[in-house]
C-alpha cells in the first residue's frame, strides 16, 4: 500500500487505497499512521477531482457518469477518518470533520440525492419536539436498513451471476434459481454507488448530530474551567479561538473552490492521461499540436533554412497527414468562421431589403416611351426587309457567277 507515493498514483487507484483504509478503520480500527495516510490520500483525491472538473453545480445525479459517482464519497470518507484521529485537543478535529460532512451533504443536495424529509427538516431548522426527533431518527434508520439490504442484494446477485458464469464455462449443471439473466453491469454498478451514497447520507446526518453534541460538551467544560480562574486553560481558550478563526477562513477558502471552481482541464486527451495515471495534474499542458518533422537529428533539431534541408526533411515524412491543431482549436476556428458567415448573411439580407425597398419606389418607364420604342423597331425592320428585296443574296459578288 505504501509502495507508490500519492503523487505517482492515478485517481482511481488513490481512491481505492483510501477506501480500503476507511473500511479497515470502520470495521476493526486502524492505527493512527494508517488513518493519517488515508486522510492524505483522500485530500489528494479531492484536489485531483477539483482540478479535473468532474462535477459542476449545474449538474444532477443523472448527468454524472457511473465511473465518477464514487468520488462524491470523498468528503464523507475524509470526515469519518478525520474524526478517528487521536489528539489532545479534540475540538479542532470535530470542527474539521463537521465541515467535511456539511460539504458532503450540501453537494449531495445540489445533486438531488438528499431525501425530501431531510430537506424539510433542514429548512425548518431541525425538529423541536421529542416526538419529531424520534420520528426523524426512525425514518432515517429505516432508510439506512433499506440501503444496507439493497447493497447486500446487489452483492449476492453479482456473486450468483459469477457462479453461474463459471458453471456454464465448465459445462456443469447449474442449481435451480441461479439461471439469472446477465444484467447490464453498468446499470448495476450505478445502482450500487447510488445506494452507497444514500447510506453514507444517513450516516452523515447521525454523525453530524453526534459531533455537534460532543463539541458543545467540550466547549462547556472549557468555559467552566475558564470561570474557575485557571490561567493555563484561559490561554488554551484564546488559542482555540484563534484556531477557530483560522479554521473559518480555511473552510471559506475550501467552499470557494466549489462556488468558483478552478479552471478545469479542457484537453480530453490530457484528462484521460491523468485519470489513467500516465500524467499528473501539476504538469503544465498547452493545447498546441505542432506538426512533426521526421529526419536526421541535425534537420529536426534546427530550423530548415536551405532548400537542401527542406528536401531532406520531406523525404522522411509519414504516409499520412499529421494533425496541425487540436480539437479545441479546430472548434474555436469553426465558431469564428460561423460568426463571420452569419454577420455576412445579415449584411446581405439588410442590403437586399433596402435595395428592394428603393426599387419599389423608383418610377418605371411610361407607356408612351414603350410605344415609341416599338414604332422605331418596326420601321427598322421594314427598312431591312426592303433592302433585302432590292439586293438578293449574292447579287454583288461576281466571283460566284459562272461567267464572272
Amino acid at each position: 500500500m505504501g509502495e507508490y507515493s500519492t503523487e505517482e498514483m492515478s485517481l482511481p487507484s488513490l481512491f481505492e487505497q483510501a477506501r480500503k483504509i476507511h473500511m479497515a478503520a470502520s470495521e476493526s480500527g486502524a492505527d493512527q499512521e494508517a488513518v493519517r495516510k488515508g486522510c492524505e490520500a483522500l485530500e489528494k483525491c479531492e484536489e485531483m477531482a477539483s482540478k479535473l472538473g468532474l462535477f459542476s453545480a449545474n449538474e444532477t445525479k443523472d448527468d454524472i457518469s457511473t465511473s465518477n459517482l464514487k468520488y462524491l464519497l470523498v468528503p464523507f470518507y475524509l470526515a469519518e477518518l478525520t474524526e478517528k484521529i487521536a489528539q489532545d485537543d479534540r475540538i479542532p478535529i470535530l470542527k474539521i470533520s463537521q465541515a467535511k460532512l456539511k460539504e458532503f451533504i450540501s453537494f449531495c443536495e445540489a445533486m438531488d440525492l438528499v431525501p425530501e424529509e431531510e430537506l424539510e427538516t433542514s429548512t425548518q431548522g431541525g425538529p423541536n419536539s421529542f416526538a419529531d426527533r424520534r420520528a426523524k431518527k426512525i425514518a432515517r434508520f429505516k432508510r439506512q436498513r433499506a440501503a444496507e439490504s439493497k447493497l447486500l442484494e446487489i452483492m449476492e446477485r453479482k456473486e450468483r451471476r459469477g457462479r453461474s458464469t463459471r458453471a456454464s464455462a465448465l459445462s456443469t449443471p447449474v442449481e435451480i434459481g441461479e439461471e439469472d439473466v446477465l444484467d447490464d453491469d453498468g446499470e448495476e454498478e450505478r445502482e450500487a454507488w447510488l445506494t452507497t451514497i444514500s447510506l453514507a447520507l444517513c450516516k452523515a446526518f447521525d454523525l453530524l448530530e453526534m459531533l455537534k453534541k460532543e463539541e458543545e460538551m467540550l466547549s462547556a467544560v472549557k468555559e467552566k474551567q475558564l470561570q474557575e480562574g485557571n490561567k493555563e486553560v484561559y490561554q488554551a481558550v484564546l488559542d482555540e479561538r484563534a484556531k477557530r478563526t483560522e479554521a473559518w477562513h480555511r473552510d471559506a477558502a475550501a467552499r470557494a473552490q466549489y462556488t468558483k471552481p478552478a479552471s478545469p482541464i479542457t484537453c480530453a486527451t490530457f484528462a484521460q492521461d491523468v485519470l489513467e495515471g500516465r500524467a499528473t495534474v501539476s504538469q503544465a499542458h498547452e493545447h498546441k499540436h505542432q506538426p512533426m518533422i521526421f529526419g536526421p537529428a541535425s534537420v529536426v533539431g534546427g530550423r530548415l533554412t536551405t532548400e537542401r534541408e527542406r528536401m531532406a526533411a520531406q523525404v522522411f515524412q509519414p504516409a499520412y497527414r499529421l494533425p496541425t491543431m487540436s480539437i479545441e482549436e479546430a472548434g474555436l476556428r469553426e465558431m469564428e468562421i460561423m460568426n463571420k458567415w452569419q454577420e455576412k448573411n445579415a449584411k446581405l439580407i439588410e442590403e437586399a431589403n433596402s435595395s428592394w425597398h428603393k426599387e419599389s419606389r423608383r418610377p418605371g418607364p411610361s407607356e408612351e416611351d414603350d410605344e415609341e420604342d416599338d414604332e422605331a423597331a418596326q420601321e427598322k425592320a421594314r427598312a431591312w426587309d426592303d433592302w433585302k428585296d432590292d439586293n438578293p443574296r449574292g447579287a454583288g459578288n461576281k466571283k460566284l457567277t459562272p461567267c464572272g
